[in-house]
């Protein structure tokens, strides 16, 4: 493992030493492919902004600095805006959208995200024999090499989701691996990371991921670790029994010597809300005795979830044909809100709105009778179809409809967002993938810049800008990216910083951000005044497993 990282590490090096070759020939000879002039520098690193010009060549930076002798073959007018680098989405499900259509990435490009982070639990590679057969690869190097093939309008990172490796061995049933059933899954995981997946990430609220044991989530993530690899989670609980979850990753990283980023950390809840502090001085005080651990957040209090999550995962033992059946049952659906009506032991979504519909948003609705009422409560459904909203609730549950609770505090999430551990994200990815129903998939970066950062003040932008590039940068093992600086790639953002803002609601998710003038994805511009433009310079960012 030490000779692989360090030949990595020595490519590293010698690419940054070749990108400053050209940055010098550039500089020297004064041609460059794109300069962005008299724009406010907001490099990444949290440092204040300064007035500069910018200049690309290659696909890096060239050069920073007052350049008015310099020509290039095009130049941007940044006078009054911000150049900043490009912001790097934590959860961004998938990228297989842009195999069919680049387009599906305009929901993030709109918001300035240049990369995502793909993959939550489930993964889009490996596949089963009957979906490699539908999608056309069946490994992650075939997946990557389609990518490659194909281009796209953005990078990607990727990490191998333990649920889909969890269904292809064991299915969707409530039991244990057995040893030789583990040794497939490590053997999985090993494909992913020598293909270039940085890390093994998990959903454990979900099943079938809910019934799998530490144990089995630790041997799996001690395969990332031998490459180098990261543990990335949507944790057990984040409501009654958070801290516990955090403990159970802290401690699947230390066994797996695997650093830990935690998925959109919140405290679910009204009860839990004073967990926050406890959490965020959890993570502290790991990282003070030198675990490597950081978390990321999305930029609202209604978090988003599959409708079947709110019930009972052992109603999920045998599997979703089975749950499907038994949500039939008028007997087992009294049980079902007998326990949701309580608070006992498990992530109860129910009982985090405080027992109240209204504050259950739902979106994704397919039934006639309820198509109109997207973006709006269960508990207003009830009301505008004169129906009890449990049986509205149990008739969308057998659907495939998606649901926002209204279940944490504006003052945890701006506490969460002031860690200089915390990095951002959608939790939605390309539009295509379907998560498009919350309005985070087309707004939460803008948001984060207008709500948090232009009126509230919870951050300097200088802040915010470190949090969403080089912070996610370091997180993903990007380290080429995420700051502006000569040598770096491109990933690069113009935007006005006096009237970006986000647009979209739960009643309308899909209106896109604005503000965003300019973006760039290794140094070619991907949208332009709110269009994008069919380029797709994206690449595939492999992590230090990589196998040629």
């Amino acid at each position: 493992m030490r000779r692989n990282t360090t030949v990595c590490m020595r490519r590293q090096t010698l690419g940054a030493l070749g990108a400053l070759a050209v940055a010098v020939s550039a500089q020297l000879s004064g041609q460059y492919d794109l300069l962005i002039r008299h724009g406010r520098i907001v490099d990444g690193t949290g440092a204040p902004w300064y007035y500069a010009d910018l200049a690309i060549s290659n696909g890096k930076i060239a050069a920073i600095g007052r350049l008015p002798g310099a020509t290039a073959k095009r130049s941007i007018d940044a006078t009054g805006q911000v150049i900043a680098p490009g912001f790097i989405d934590m959860m961004g499900q998938s990228a297989a959208s842009f195999l069919q259509d680049p387009n599906s990435a305009f929901n993030l490009l709109s918001q300035g995200i240049t990369t995502i982070n793909a993959g939550e639990g489930e993964s889009d590679a490996p596949l089963s024999e009957e979906e490699a057969a539908k999608k056309g690869w069946h490994t992650m190097r075939q997946f990557f090499a389609k990518l490659d093939s194909a281009g796209m309008p953005m990078n990607m990172a990727q990490t191998v989701g333990h649920t889909q490796i969890r269904q292809i061995v064991i299915g969707d049933k409530d039991r244990q691996a057995t040893p030789d059933e583990l040794n497939r899954m490590r053997a999985l995981v090993r494909e992913a990371m020598e293909a270039g997946a940085i890390g093994v990430s998990t959903s454990l609220i979900y099943p079938p991921a809910v019934y799998a044991s530490e144990q089995e989530i630790t041997e799996l993530t001690k395969v990332a670790g031998e490459y180098g690899g990261g543990y990335f989670t949507h944790m057990r609980n984040e409501g009654d029994r958070l801290l516990e979850a955090i403990d159970e990753a802290l401690r699947i990283g230390q066994a797996a010597k695997t650093p830990v980023h935690i998925y959109h950390l919140k405290t679910a809840g009204q009860a839990n809300w004073p967990k926050m502090d406890l959490a965020l001085a959890r993570i502290r005080a790991a990282r003070a005795a030198g675990q490597q651990v950081a978390a990321d957040v999305y930029p609202y209090i209604n978090n988003g979830l599959g409708i079947r999550a709110l019930l009972h995962p052992r109603h999920a033992a045998q599997g979703q044909a089975d749950l499907l059946e038994r949500l039939k049952s008028p007997s087992i659906r009294a049980e079902m809100r007998k326990e949701m009506e309580s608070l006992g032991g498990w992530e109860n979504w129910y009982a985090h709105t405080g027992h109240d519909w209204d504050r259950v948003i739902v979106a994704g609705l397919t039934l006639p009778q309820y198509t109109k009422y997207n973006g709006q409560s269960i508990g207003a459904i009830g009301r505008g179809v004169g129906k009890d909203p449990w049986d509205v609730f149990f008739e969308i549950a057998q659907t495939e409809a998606f649901a926002m609770p209204q279940s944490m505090s504006e003052a945890n999430k701006m506490k969460a967002m002031r860690e200089e551990f915390t990095s951002f994200d959608t939790d939605a990815g390309p539009a295509a993938t379907g998560f498009w129903v919350h309005p985070r998939a087309y707004g939460a970066f803008a948001r984060l810049l207008a709500r948090y950062v232009r009126d509230l003040g919870v951050l300097s932008l200088e802040g915010a800008v470190h949090r969403a590039s080089s912070v996610a940068a370091n997180e993903i093992l990007a380290y080429d990216r995420g700051k502006l600086a000569p040598g770096l790639a491109a990933d690069i953002l113009v935007f006005d910083p006096l009237t970006v803002r986000d647009r979209a609601t739960f009643a309308e998710p899909t209106l896109p951000s604005e503000g965003f003038n300019f973006v760039l994805v290794n140094g070619q511009v991907v949208l332009e005044n709110g269009k994008y433009t069919g380029a797709r310079p994206g690449r595939v960012l492999r992590g230090f497993g990589y196998r040629p």
